[in-house]
């Protein structure tokens, strides 16, 4: 069997993705109840919670609603294939390329026209930086990478999921409309 049943009872093939089918419910739903760091931080604290974050870091730096809706979506396709941790994604081997395929789906679906490439960057820059606060804040180790300058505070207090899941949706919903 080449597909998964999701959240909202779609059945979706991963690898080949109906867009129709990507629903932004089950993708709510699965990243606030993905855990980051595979698990590794001292509470769970959600891919969902992460991609918030993001967004809110996109909103404090002045981004457009258009990067906004990039940083709070730009993990989407873990609700379908989970997290993988980045040190493991690149011996994987057609990974990215699936992963690629199916996140640029995702922001196809909601972002158009799509993200240029400066404002790609502007999300994956925001992602680090989120990272490097994360590892930061929760286990105390320093990322080999540059400490970036946060214009925000990331929230990594525990949440209970459904909150996290509906905040996600919230968001979505102000930066769709």
């Amino acid at each position: 069997m080449s597909q998964i049943m999701t959240f909202t009872k779609k059945m979706l093939d991963p690898l080949n993705a109906d867009p129709r089918d990507i629903d932004i419910v089950d993708i709510a739903h699965a990243l606030s109840l993905l855990c980051r760091a595979n698990g590794h931080f001292p509470h769970f604290y959600s891919v969902a919670q992460h991609s918030i974050n993001c967004m809110l870091e996109a909103k404090a730096r002045g981004y457009s609603a258009r990067v906004q809706l990039g940083c709070l979506l730009h993990d989407g396709s873990e609700a379908y294939l989970s997290d993988v941790t980045r040190p493991v994604k690149p011996h994987l081997v057609g990974y990215a390329a699936m992963e690629d395929k199916l996140q640029n789906q995702i922001f196809d679906k909601w972002i158009t026209p799509l993200l240029t490439e400066e404002e790609r960057t502007q999300v994956f820059d925001i992602d680090d930086a989120v990272l490097y606060f994360e590892f930061l804040t929760l286990t105390g180790l320093r990322l080999s990478m540059p400490e970036p300058i946060l214009k925000s505070t990331p929230c990594v207090a525990l949440l209970d999921f459904l909150q996290v899941e509906q905040q996600f949706l919230q968001i979505f919903a102000e930066l769709t409309k």
